[in-house]
């Protein structure tokens, strides 16, 4: 399994938008086949900070997702509304090792 946080900063003028934006992404981003969770989550004590927590079955299908229309279209349209560059930090499961257990 692939595991990777993406850390968001984006403008306050842009939160709404950037949430719009983000919500559509999931959606499509939970439908794919090597997909295991994509959670999109809010920093409670900073509403302009957010984050993906992307989990993937392997390299490909991170490779795939990154290809997908719903991905490119996100990607296009929130690049002007973050305050600073997006950065994802990649981990390792440690557990639930089973697919089953997620």
């Amino acid at each position: 399994m692939i595991v990777t946080c993406v850390h968001v900063h984006v403008k306050p003028e842009a939160v709404d938008d950037f949430i719009e934006a983000s919500l559509l992404n999931h959606r499509g981003s939970v439908k794919e086949p090597g997909n295991l969770r994509f959670d999109f989550v809010q920093q409670a004590d900073d509403p302009c900070r957010f984050m993906l927590y992307e989990a993937f079955e392997s390299e490909e299908a991170v490779l795939a997702h990154k290809e997908t229309e719903h991905y490119l279209r996100w990607r296009d349209n929130v690049k002007d509304m973050m305050a600073e560059t997006r950065y994802g930090v990649k981990y390792n499961i440690i557990e639930p090792k089973e697919r089953s257990e997620w």
